[in-house]
């Protein structure tokens, strides 16, 4: 009897040979699942890896020739083979924060009215309208800026800033209508749609509580606002502005099409420029020299690193406030 009643515990306690099958498969399964998941993000580390290190290696001959100096002089001479990237990175740098002093008080203005101020039943088709102007190609932009805007800042805007502001040297010089002040316009309504996405989550990422408790002392819904709201998602709200700021940077036709494409360092937001965007579209397929080509690619680096380097502080930042899943109060 003790042997039999040994012999049935045993044979309760052991799970069935399928049912310890089905565990050992789900368990591949699972294993399998999770290695290829980690396989694909590796690649896409690998592949970020693989484009700097490519870029490199075509620029090395600039990089070796010119040294420090590509970035700090302002000779572009295909001819004679000197060149320096100062034009270009200063145009790159003065149009996008020219667009972002234009987009940001646009942008956390519309973010903080559909977060925070505007009735439900208007917030979804807002936000949509927004969100659709990311959908337009640049192309379409930089023919609306050569059609539209750039005659209206020819005729009416840099005369009438000129007439009031030209003691300032940025608005000194003649009223070509393309030049910087064209190509910060134009870039600042492309980057408006990401700064207010990004802004509107921010802000629906803060804690109901922090409404509630400035409520419960006196404050107005503008104290609200101010004090419990934007205050607690100020490092969110920067990571936008910077995400916005990594879109303007890396812009290329929409920008090519107004600035003027001109290689020089000039104060007035009324002279052409050029960015490193645009001299990579105008000018590879002229490019007829090794030297001139990886000059070119070295331009290409200098703006992919510059685009990385902002877009991770940007993410960063935005974590900082809402997590990196963070949900969101409707």
């Amino acid at each position: 009897m003790l042997v039999a009643s040994v012999s049935q515990a045993g044979t309760a306690d052991t799970p069935p040979p399928a049912r310890v099958a089905r565990r050992m498969g789900i368990g591949f399964g699972d294993r399998l699942f999770g290695l290829g998941l980690t396989g694909a993000a590796w690649i896409v580390v690998l592949l970020a890896v693989a484009l700097i290190t490519a870029l490199g290696w075509e620029a090395r001959e600039a990089i070796v020739k010119f040294g420090w100096r590509f970035l700090f002089t302002s000779s572009w001479d295909p001819v004679q083979g000197r060149f320096g990237a100062l034009p270009f990175i200063y145009g790159t740098l003065v149009s996008a924060f020219l667009a972002l002093a234009i987009a940001v008080p646009l942008s956390l203005g519309a973010a903080i009215f559909l977060a925070e101020l505007a009735p439900g039943w208007i917030r979804p088709p807002i936000a949509f309208l927004i969100e659709m102007l990311a959908a337009v190609p640049s192309v379409v932009y930089g023919l609306w800026g050569i059609f539209v805007l750039v005659p209206w800042l020819r005729d009416w805007v840099e005369p009438f800033l000129a007439s009031s502001l030209g003691f300032l040297p940025l608005f000194q010089g003649p009223p070509y209508g393309i030049g910087m002040l064209a190509a910060g316009v134009i870039l600042a309504i492309m980057v408006v749609p990401y700064i207010t996405s990004v802004s509107r989550e921010v802000l629906l990422a803060v804690p109901g509580s922090q409404r509630e408790a400035a409520l419960g002392i006196g404050a107005t819904r503008w104290e609200t606002t101010r004090i419990a709201v934007l205050r607690y998602g100020r490092s969110g709200l920067v990571g936008a502005i910077l995400l916005g700021l990594g879109r303007a940077l890396g812009e290329t036709m929409a920008v090519t099409m107004v600035i003027g494409n001109r290689p020089e360092v000039a104060l007035s937001l009324f002279a052409p420029g050029y960015t490193m965007a645009s001299v990579i579209a105008n000018e590879f397929t002229e490019a007829t020299s090794e030297i001139y080509v990886s000059a070119l690619v070295e331009i290409g680096l200098l703006l992919l690193l510059i685009t990385i380097a902002v877009n991770g502080l940007a993410r960063l930042l935005v974590w900082s406030v809402g997590g990196p899943a963070s949900g969101g109060r409707e």
